[in-house]
């Protein structure tokens, strides 16, 4: 066996998938999705294949085209990180059909009862693959290494709707003989069941899929965009007022790094337990409600999903190895919007942010500083566990330090260039380094890039913003480490970036004299706080500020 990827059983020498047809029956009672998969190979295989599964119980594996049954192995050992390897024995043949039901314990899926939701009538679910969680509902070859196209047919109950990331093709009423022997036919043409059908038609590697189902609104923003949340209008209403401005961001992205190649940007507000600030998942972003702030400040989150359009969804890293890929270029790439938008020092504030943010995971990862690399060795290590602000911070500071050295007009071509060169591919850094040297002449000569790449810590040509209001707000942190406070017309028009950067410029412990001081700028210091959770909760980082925290329980006991 080669395996590809430290977090998937996959085998170099097996045919890869090029698409998978789901059949998915929505059991909400049960906390389970009695489902269907058919795979197709690239090519016609004879033996073993092995696919990636998590709490999967599977039913059978058949032969479509002659209804047979195909041997199976699901494995009795379950790996902590990787989880079980559905093994399908094949004779020549390019596409299976296996017959599955996912788990109410699947890591990839949320499901709220009723008094979870905002008008508390009827459930909701939503998925969560990031980074290896795709495999908890269907099985497949679930590594970034190659992509996928897909298709689905969602069978919920009527009152509800569906969203994916995927183009959305109709819904109608269930049909006899399309379910895919996900489950009876009875069951799926039973009253009060509708079938929404989606299809993808730009490969994607697995983390990227997505979906939600609950009773779901939506309001048009933009002539790309809609914003999808729970159907309570006070929620849409908001939601629409936060991201009114999205099509001026797809249009400043496609200036930067070229065109917008996935045809809709709609978002979708999530139930609070939604765990990150933002998903990324083509055609419908993934947003957490803690960005709706009034302010539009919300919008920074989605220009960094939106980045990730070009960065991330276009080129993907080859394993989790290579993160920064993704997140580095993405982080880059999202400040370049936000600069043309709303001017530099908005830009500077996000730099700023990041600045000591990247600061502080030093400190979190001194006992291994393995994690402080942008090129990191994750065999036998659970990626959740090890997900952090490095590959975001440390990897804009590398594109920062490129810009900086050949000019922004050079990188900008450069840019342009490799997102046209390596558009939906998945690659490593080594792909990235030498796409480098050859499309900028002597840069190996100018910046260290192994130790960029391959050393720990921050490297010494790296750097802090420069900016006034940067400048400013550390100041004025500074100053309170010292007992003075700032006064109300140095924080008069600050807004939740200046809020963030100045409170986690702060101490981790101060006097109550000074906590009641934050309080009596409550509102503006309560919206930065939810920035703070939003970022972080976006990292997997528990360690939140805690002044932070007692600001919010001292506001809670007003």
């Amino acid at each position: 066996m080669a395996p590809i990827d430290p977090h998937s059983f996959t085998d170099s020498s097996h045919p890869l998938t090029t698409h998978i047809s789901l059949n998915l029956y929505f059991n909400f009672p049960s906390s389970k999705i009695h489902s269907s998969a058919l795979l197709t190979l690239k090519t016609h295989y004879t033996g073993d294949l092995i696919l990636d599964t998590r709490n999967l119980s599977i039913s059978a594996v058949f032969d479509p085209l002659n209804n047979t049954q195909i041997p199976f192995c699901l494995s009795s050992e379950v790996d902590p990180i990787k989880g079980q390897p559905l093994t399908v024995s094949l004779t020549n043949c390019n596409c299976f059909l296996v017959v599955y039901d996912t788990s109410p314990c699947s890591s990839a899926l949320q499901w709220l009862n009723p008094s979870q939701t905002f008008n508390k009538k009827f459930g909701f679910i939503y998925s969560q693959c990031h980074s290896i969680h795709a495999r908890s509902i269907f099985p497949c070859q679930d590594t970034p290494s190659f992509r996928v196209k897909y298709s689905a047919r969602v069978n919920i109950p009527w009152e509800l709707g569906c969203v994916m990331s995927a183009k959305h093709v109709e819904r109608r009423g269930p049909m006899r003989g399309e379910n895919g022997m996900c489950c009876d036919e009875g069951l799926w043409c039973g009253d009060g069941r509708v079938v929404e059908e989606f299809v993808m038609e730009q490969p994607i590697p697995t983390y990227l899929f997505a979906f939600a189902v609950g009773e779901i609104g939506w309001r048009e923003v933009g002539p790309r965009t809609k914003v999808f949340a729970e159907n309570a209008g006070a929620v849409l209403d908001a939601a629409a007022k936060e991201f009114s401005e999205t099509e001026d961001m797809i249009r400043g992205g496609e200036k930067l790094f070229g065109e917008y190649d996935w045809e809709r940007f709609d978002l979708l507000v999530l139930p609070p337990s939604f765990p990150y600030a933002g998903m990324e998942n083509p055609r419908m972003v993934f947003l957490t409600p803690t960005v709706i702030k009034g302010e539009a400040s919300g919008a920074h989150v989605v220009a960094h999903e939106l980045a990730h359009s070009w960065t991330g969804n276009l080129i993907t890293n080859k394993t989790n190895d290579h993160f920064w890929l993704n997140e580095g270029f993405t982080t880059y790439a999202e400040r370049r919007i936000i600069e043309a938008l709303q001017g530099e020092d908005a830009a500077a504030l996000k730099i700023g942010i990041g600045w000591k943010g990247l600061v502080d995971e030093m400190e979190r990862f001194k006992d291994n500083m393995e994690f402080t690399k942008l090129l990191t060795n994750q065999e036998g290590v659970d990626p959740d566990d090890v997900y952090s602000l490095v590959p975001y911070e440390k990897g804009f500071q590398f594109l920062w330090r490129i810009e900086r050295q050949i000019g922004r007009t050079a990188f900008d071509e450069f840019l342009k260039k490799y997102i046209a060169a390596f558009k939906f591919q998945s690659i490593d850094t080594s792909m990235f380094l030498d796409f480098l040297k050859a499309n900028v002449s002597g840069i190996e000569n100018d910046i260290d890039l192994k130790t960029w790449t391959e050393g720990t810590g921050i490297p010494p040509d790296a750097m802090e913003p420069v900016s006034t209001i940067y400048t400013k707000i550390v100041s004025l942190a500074d100053e309170f480490k010292q007992g003075r406070m700032p006064s109300e017309e140095e924080v008069a028009n600050w807004h939740g970036q200046e809020w963030q950067l100045y409170l986690e410029n702060l101490p981790k412990s101060v006097e109550a004299s000074q906590v009641w001081f934050m309080i009596h700028f409550q509102q503006a210091t309560f919206s930065a706080i939810i920035v703070i959770y939003g970022d972080r909760c976006d990292r997997f980082d528990k360690s939140i500020n805690w002044l932070a925290c007692s600001i919010i329980i001292s506001l809670f006991l007003l």
